[in-house]
């Protein structure tokens, strides 16, 4: 890897005018940037790629073709789609008219987009294609739908009592037409994105032109890209982190390329990203694959490898403490930071050899240009954290909900403290309070995330009480979140109030933290721990079955396991197998910081059906559906305690 490529030859952008309208930044990067790729889909058939100049012209075609539909502002438009290039021209087309899109993927249960059709009074549907629309059939036909689009090249069906276009014919009709200026302010809606809704109904979660338009001109105090900076595109566009994200980067001139999990690895090394937004799940899957590399080593170099890493987190939490940027070690002494210093530098020549024999192996993985990985929709583990500070992956972790556009806090790369999720971005607010009192709590104090700024939403669409339960008067959000401020004015995520398990015996356990460090095992894929009302902690886990087998050939254990998803268990169950788990379970928190008896996770059972957004145990953002978990497995939850 050269340093030319890493570097894009570009000229730097030009001061931006100020933007009224989210679509605004189009006329903008097409002016700056014109024959920059702005988007690239390698795995589309057949290939995609527009400039910022054709991307923007698609836009303005697609709306004039939405306005000869009859689209107005403040109309409705349905959005079903995945990502795509299409996709993005389909929502940018949407909001130049002044209407709002109502976003979903295409891939969520049928019932949940007829509701989100009806309950956003969506009057007009854009679908990813035929199969999509087939799946809203026949409920469709007695809800108001003006027309249909398409945006795939398939031929309309002709017995439709609805008109359908598709994409193409979509574009050929806006060609016959201007596209009609359209006055939009900030305070318009601009999208309804609607909660996953593990619990109930989702609600739409209204969000402004100028909500969006904070988040496009406040990261940039963060992250610092260049005209021509090429990004990996993974997540649902139709995603608000996804979304806000790529709108700043696209207003910065970048690149995009267009993944998805079957390329994913490919394409880190072909594309050789400089940026990438991702979950913490996308991450753990780098980490998982460089782990399942080093244990089809040979005995010795694993050993090495082994010692390497060994050192060099000694190296690195002795780095941290010498930069006070240790979470655990908050404003070091003089005398602390000196000692943390000397132990670095004693330290620093084999973290050194580690990265030339080792570590640069994982960067060339990930295509070894990359400035910034940036994590959101969940809280990143610790020790994944420090894996990709040891190999010297850039990694910066971002909060923020759906409803707050998502954005409140990010870490500064130059000022990265692991472990936390950030400082607030310019204009925005963290505010801890008591749980009971809503009182305002000290520093370095646990209590509930509550949030202010201009990225937070303007309510839920058509609930006017739930937005004045979720906002209060002074327009603080409450996030449902349980955090505390510490050194440094960063925000540290804890839990979620409602995922709070209250023993027995009245303590109550932060369930996120214990799985964080209980998943480091490598014999635990996923994990969900449970225990509400009961005497002591249980554990769900859906356990690596590749390393249990390597486990047991090493005690020469004659054992057979059975594959994921069987029904046969076979001798999962054994009690040396148990043992195993128990064990693990209980080392990795008893070693944990702040420790407490009651965090001890007393019994466990080993499900064979991984958690996926398939079988609709994960979101879209690949978090635990933890209801649902709990509804599926109640059974085995009931008898773990019994």
């Amino acid at each position: 890897m050269t340093t030319e490529l890493c570097v894009p030859a570009i000229a730097p952008p030009v001061m931006n005018a100020p933007l009224q309208a989210l679509s605004d930044i189009w006329y903008q990067s097409a002016a700056q940037y014109g024959d920059v790729v702005a988007v690239h889909d390698p795995h589309n058939t057949p290939e995609i790629q527009l400039t910022y100049q054709e991307l923007t012209a698609q836009m303005d075609t697609f709306a004039a073709a939405l306005q000869h539909l009859g689209v107005q502002r403040g109309d409705k438009v349905a959005l079903f789609a995945d990502n795509s290039p299409r996709w993005l021209v389909a929502d940018q087309g949407t909001m130049k008219t002044g209407a709002t899109n109502v976003v979903r993927s295409a891939q969520a249960e049928r019932l949940e987009l007829l509701y989100i059709y009806s309950d956003s009074d969506s009057t007009a549907l854009i679908v990813e294609d035929l199969k999509t629309l087939a799946k809203l059939r026949p409920e469709l036909d007695d809800r108001p739908v003006n027309f249909i689009i398409l945006l795939s090249d398939e031929t309309p069906p002709q017995a439709e009592p609805t008109q359908v276009l598709n994409f193409n014919q979509v574009l050929e009709l806006g060609a016959q037409y201007s596209l009609k200026s359209v006055a939009i302010t900030p305070d318009d809606l601009a999208t309804l994105i609607y909660t996953s809704g593990t619990t109930g109904k989702p609600k739409g979660v209204m969000l402004s032109h100028g909500n969006l338009l904070h988040q496009v001109r406040a990261c940039k105090s963060v992250i610092h890209p260049r005209p021509g900076d090429r990004v990996l595109s993974i997540l649902p566009s139709w995603h608000s982190y996804e979304r806000s994200v790529e709108y700043f980067l696209f207003a910065n001139g970048c690149s995009q390329t267009y993944t998805n999990i079957r390329f994913f690895k490919k394409d880190l090394t072909q594309v050789k990203p400089h940026f990438m937004v991702g979950v913490p799940r996308l991450w753990e899957s780098i980490y998982e694959g460089v782990q399942k590399t080093f244990r089809e080593q040979p005995a010795g170099k694993q050993k090495l490898v082994n010692r390497f890493f060994k050192i060099s987190t000694q190296y690195i939490k002795a780095k941290r403490i010498a930069e006070d940027l240790e979470l655990e070690h908050p404003n070091p002494s003089p005398s602390k930071r000196l000692k943390a210093r000397i132990k670095a530098a004693l330290l620093s020549p084999l973290h050194q050899l580690g990265d030339r024999l080792v570590y640069q192996k994982v960067r060339a993985a990930t295509g070894g240009c990359v400035r910034y990985f940036v994590s959101g929709g969940g809280s990143l583990a610790r020790h994944i954290d420090l894996f990709y500070e040891i190999v010297n992956v850039p990694i910066i972790v971002g909060y923020g909900l759906t409803e707050t556009s998502p954005v409140v806090t990010v870490r500064d790369r130059d000022r990265n403290l692991r472990g936390a999720s950030g400082q607030p971005l310019p204009d925005s607010e963290v505010k801890i309070v008591d749980l009971e009192t809503c009182q305002p709590v000290p520093a370095g104090q646990k209590g509930l995330v509550l949030l202010r700024g201009p990225q937070i939403m303007q309510g839920y669409y058509n609930k006017p009480e739930a937005t004045a339960k979720a906002i209060d008067a002074e327009g603080w959000f409450d996030s449902g979140d349980i955090g505390l401020l510490t050194h440094g004015d960063n925000l540290v995520i804890t839990g979620r109030a409602k995922d709070t398990i209250v023993l027995s015996n009245g303590e109550n356990i932060e369930p996120q933290p214990l799985e964080d460090v209980c998943v480091q095992s490598p014999y635990i894929d996923q994990i969900m721990v449970v225990g509400q009302d009961q005497k002591q902690l249980g554990a769900l886990i859906v356990p690596n079955l590749e390393t249990v087998a390597q486990w047991l050939a090493e005690q020469q254990l004659e054992l057979k396991l059975p594959e994921l998803g069987a029904s046969d268990r076979l001798d999962l169950d054994h009690p040396k197998i148990q043992a195993l788990f128990a064990q693990e379970l209980r080392q990795r928190v008893k070693d944990r910081p702040g420790y407490r008896r009651d965090d001890q996770i007393g019994v466990l059972r080993l499900i064979l059906e991984p958690f996926t957004i398939e079988n609709g145990l994960l979101t879209q953002t690949l978090k635990v559906r933890r209801p649902v978990v709990s509804d599926r497995y109640h059974a085995i939850i009931d008898g773990m305690f019994q």
